[in-house]
């Protein structure tokens, strides 16, 4: 199933009030605001989380190495909830409501985001790449620049990138449409 970004800043605030729980809050922060997949997020351990400013991962589906910065403000929410859920440096991030210190499964993942999705009363196809793809939508709207997401998201071709984003052809038209010399 193809999904949708959350192209409406107002949109992604009721998103956010949506969640039920703090960590359903550190989930879509950090999926918004990182851009990462949601198995990658999954994976993530406290420990991965160095120099209070940056979360070190294995991409799952490209096995490369990244370094990916928390700006201040999800850093602020990481915090806290690290704080209030009492984690320690071995404990999954998005910790398991079943206990014995398993990550969320992807599965609930998808349940948590589509029940706030309807709680937002968003019109829109929701899955866990909606995060993804919600990151990549508004940093290409803010900066414009195909390569610099291109490589972010480890994708092969600016074409790939673009329609992931969900530029689409009536978007295309209309800048056409505006492009006079």
């Amino acid at each position: 199933m193809k999904v949708d970004p959350i192209r409406n800043r107002d949109e992604i605030r009721k998103f956010k009030e949506g969640a039920s729980s703090l960590r359903d809050r550190v989930m879509v922060e950090v999926g918004i605001n990182c851009g990462l997949r949601i198995g990658d997020m999954r994976k993530i351990r406290v420990k991965d989380i160095t120099d209070n400013s940056h979360i070190n991962i294995q991409e799952e589906k490209t096995e490369k190495t990244r370094k990916v910065k928390l700006n201040h403000n999800v850093l602020e929410i990481v915090e806290e909830y690290i704080e209030k859920a009492g984690l320690g440096p071995e404990d999954y991030l998005l910790q398991s409501r079943q206990g014995d210190n398993r990550a969320i499964s992807r599965v609930q993942a998808y349940r948590i985001l589509n029940k706030m999705a309807e709680r937002a009363g968003l019109d829109i196809k929701v899955g866990t790449h909606t995060l993804r793809k919600t990151f990549g939508f508004h940093h290409y709207r803010k900066y414009k620049d195909v390569a610099q997401l291109q490589a972010i998201f480890n994708h092969s071709s600016p074409d790939i990138t673009l329609d992931y984003i969900g530029v689409t052809q009536a978007e295309i038209d209309r800048t056409a449409e505006e492009m006079y010399l």
